[in-house]
């Protein structure tokens, strides 16, 4: 199997099930999606996983990432006996004081060695966006804190310790999610921030950006733009030159119900203001045929950054799991 293809489709995906069906297979091959995601009508057991993984790559005929959403809380995809139950992050870190970085380095990468050892490489963490006492529930434990300084060095640890796993982090929700007081999932978030005031949820993106991979927000910043970050040229721009991000960026799940029209519509449009790939999680066949023939391959740029977020993805360094799990549970214990 080689490390990648001569180019990637502009797309990750999801499947359907524990396993691939013939029609995956076959879908899959002629689409090329630079990685897959898994969700928990993929889990069952570890050889399960594992046996999926490998599917998943064999059909494309490359080291394809695997992601998936571990951050711990409520969003945590493998649960016990595949993986710890984390506390969610927020928490944690309240309960860490003082150590809450070096409690989210250890965390994470005792996180990446469970996730390297199902086949899994890459976390959709760390979560930077700045929380306000107003941010909707479905966000606020999630994230890492209410001020950009602390946020941004955390969220460094979190990549940091995701790295030293072999696993690749993905910063997300770039601009800025922390604001939303309603649920990406099922509405379109509005934020009437100001532009200066904008640049509090910025900066700890800002400190990120030498990430290899990056998630947009499903949200409309009204004093920058009328339409949400990820359909955005206007956003896009933002984050390449203000923020400096040069990393691949991928959508949110394409299927939320914060963004109008068509899996094809929705698909195009993210593409045409800026998006590398496009993310759809679903594993719904007909809507992930809509959004392959919508997002084509990945242009010049974007395949630059796909091979350069590969090359970021290391062998894990070697470390005691047990004695940083013993340490970990000194800063939780207090």
């Amino acid at each position: 199997m080689t490390q990648q293809a001569s180019r990637f489709g502009a797309t990750i995906l999801g499947c359907e099930g524990l396993a691939l069906t013939s029609s995956e297979r076959t879908f899959f091959a002629e689409a090329k999606p630079f990685a897959f995601i898994l969700f928990s009508r993929n889990i069952d057991n570890a050889d399960q996983i594992r046996a999926l993984c490998d599917q998943l790559r064999e059909a494309v005929g490359y080291d394809a990432p695997i992601l998936i959403d571990q951050e711990g809380g409520r969003v945590q995809r493998l649960r016990e006996p595949l993986a710890r139950e984390w506390l969610p992050p927020l928490d944690q870190i309240e309960r860490a004081g003082k150590n809450a970085a070096r409690s989210m380095y250890l965390r994470s990468r005792i996180q990446a060695h469970e996730l390297r050892a199902l086949g899994i490489d890459c976390n959709c963490a760390p979560l930077v966006d700045v929380a306000t006492e107003s941010t909707h529930p479905f966000l606020k434990n999630r994230c890492y804190g209410f001020d950009p300084k602390s946020i941004s060095e955390i969220g460094r640890a979190v990549s940091d310790g995701h790295l030293d796993g072999g696993v690749l982090p993905v910063l997300k929700h770039i601009p800025g999610h922390g604001r939303s007081v309603v649920d990406s999932h099922l509405d379109l978030p509005r934020v009437s921030a100001s532009a200066e005031e904008l640049e509090v949820d910025f900066a700890p993106f800002k400190s990120l950006n030498d990430l290899p991979l990056g998630m947009t927000a499903h949200l409309v910043y009204d004093a920058l733009d009328s339409v949400p970050a990820t359909i955005s040229p206007v956003l896009m721009g933002i984050i390449r030159e203000k923020i400096g991000f040069d990393g691949l960026i991928m959508t949110d799940d394409i299927s939320m119900e914060a963004l109008d029209g068509t899996m094809t519509e929705r698909s195009a449009a993210s593409i045409e203001a800026g998006c590398d790939v496009v993310l759809h999680c679903n594993g719904d066949m007909a809507e992930m045929q809509d959004v392959v023939a919508a997002s084509g391959m990945m242009t010049e740029a974007a395949q630059k950054r796909a091979v350069a977020a590969l090359d970021a993805r290391k062998a894990p360094k070697s470390v005691d799991i047990d004695a940083l799990t013993t340490e970990l549970e000194s800063y939780l214990s207090g």
